[in-house]
């Protein structure tokens, strides 16, 4: 884990997943613009080859968690971008709704860090659609397509040691991915918040805040009870 560096606005963190000895990593969202390659750095720092990482995953398209995605190919051009296709579509064809979610928070984030408008237009490697299995890095991951905080949003479940990456469809201390944006829906985020319930999850890997080492039994679904209310 690379954690997030929030400044004006909130940065993701960004995990590195695979056996480091495999030498076929996966870097989980690159993060906010400008802290590409900071994050770049820290990974040289804990001794890792820059030429293990082989791919870039998407957990979704958010501003605050693609951001850094240039910064980071600069580094790493070899890498393959995976994202699912509800988001992987629109970035080939420069719709750039599914980062910015607003068109007054599109405003703000180009006047704030001087982005020009189709900046958002990437080559996709891999469109995932969430089913797929993924033995990727001497390990097994699962991907589980979750809506509903955005069209693609992805969970990776690595089941052995019970961890979860949901992007930002669910944090640590009850709380959820805001469902107010272009694509989000909170009828939906519910479905996929139910999804994750039935998952057995002792590590929650989330895009912000804390992660969570000894996830208590029945943690989700106690999130969406809290959260149903208002998923309608």
């Amino acid at each position: 884990m690379i954690p997030g560096q929030d400044e004006m606005m909130p940065d993701s963190h960004t995990y590195l997943i695979g056996h480091p000895s495999s030498k076929d990593l996966s870097l989980i969202d690159p993060g906010l613009v400008g802290k590409g390659n900071d994050k770049i750095d820290s990974i040289l720092k804990m001794g890792i080859e820059l030429e293990d990482i082989r791919r870039v995953i998407m957990t979704h398209t958010h501003f605050d968690h693609i951001g850094a995605l240039s910064e980071i190919q600069k580094r790493i051009p070899w890498a393959e971008l995976w994202v699912h296709q509800a988001e992987g579509d629109p970035l080939e064809l420069g719709d750039e709704r599914s980062v910015y979610g607003m068109e007054m928070f599109q405003q703000i984030c180009q006047m704030q860090y001087k982005i020009k408008g189709g900046s958002f237009r990437f080559r996709i490697d891999r469109k995932l659609k969430g089913g797929e299995i993924l033995k990727i890095g001497g390990m097994t991951w699962d991907v589980i397509h979750i809506p509903g905080h955005s069209l693609g949003s992805i969970g990776l479940y690595y089941a052995p040691e019970k961890a979860l990456i949901p992007g930002d469809v669910i944090y640590a201390d009850h709380a959820i991915g805001r469902f107010d944006l272009y694509g989000a829906d909170g009828t939906v985020l519910k479905e996929s918040l139910m999804r994750l319930s039935e998952l057995d999850v002792a590590i929650l890997l989330p895009g912000h805040n804390r992660t969570v080492t000894k996830l208590p039994a029945g943690y989700i679904l106690e999130t969406l009870q809290h959260w149903e209310p208002f998923l309608t």
